[in-house]
């Protein structure tokens, strides 16, 4: 069932985490984008609305990396329910996609709960003083819409943080699939 991600006001500042690359090794910790406009993209393997963008997501994140943008994106889906995105599945699915950011894997969810992300794609732009820019869709496109994946919202929103702008003031909320919580792990 789809549902948009919950409201967080703008402004909001970047939580501090760390969590492991999926399926490898290491860890990724948010002081490495330090002084950087931050991308956090709450995403998964399987997840239609995901699977419908990555591909698009992957080409775009490039591109902004270039520019200056840090890229990362989480998967807080319980693996033990949803065996496809289980974190040593994760490099497989990043390289076919296209994802040369860190995929990381929030094996107790904290980091979802800390965010308020509710679905899958949920996406929160920082700007480089760690203050939330844009929490907001990816584009108009959905897995059964017949709307071109672009990434054209969130290409708006990179660039005007990039540039200093101020923060997009139409703005539509994320939709995808539910983040997949542990049984008894719901938010409230």
């Amino acid at each position: 069932m789809a549902m948009t991600g919950l409201d967080l006001p703008l402004g909001t500042s970047l939580p501090d985490f760390t969590l492991p690359v999926g399926g490898k090794e290491g860890n990724w910790s948010t002081t490495q984008a330090s002084g950087r406009p931050l991308l956090v993209l709450f995403i998964c393997n399987h997840c239609p609305y995901v699977i419908h963008i990555a591909d698009k997501l992957g080409e775009l994140a490039k591109g902004w990396q270039h520019e200056g943008l840090a890229v990362v994106a989480i998967n807080s889906n319980d693996p033990e329910t949803y065996p496809d995105d289980a974190p040593e599945k994760m490099p497989a699915e990043a390289t076919r996609a296209g994802y040369d950011f860190p995929y990381l894997f929030d094996a107790d969810q904290s980091v979802a709960k800390t965010f308020r992300a509710a679905c899958t794609p949920d996406i929160f732009l920082f700007d480089a003083a760690g203050k939330l820019f844009y929490h907001g869709q990816f584009d108009a496109a959905r897995p059964k819409n017949d709307a071109p994946v672009t990434g054209r919202d969130l290409d708006a929103a990179v660039h005007a943080v990039l540039a200093g702008q101020t923060s997009p003031s139409d703005v539509q909320p994320c939709m995808g699939c539910s983040i997949k919580w542990r049984p008894g792990n719901e938010p409230q």
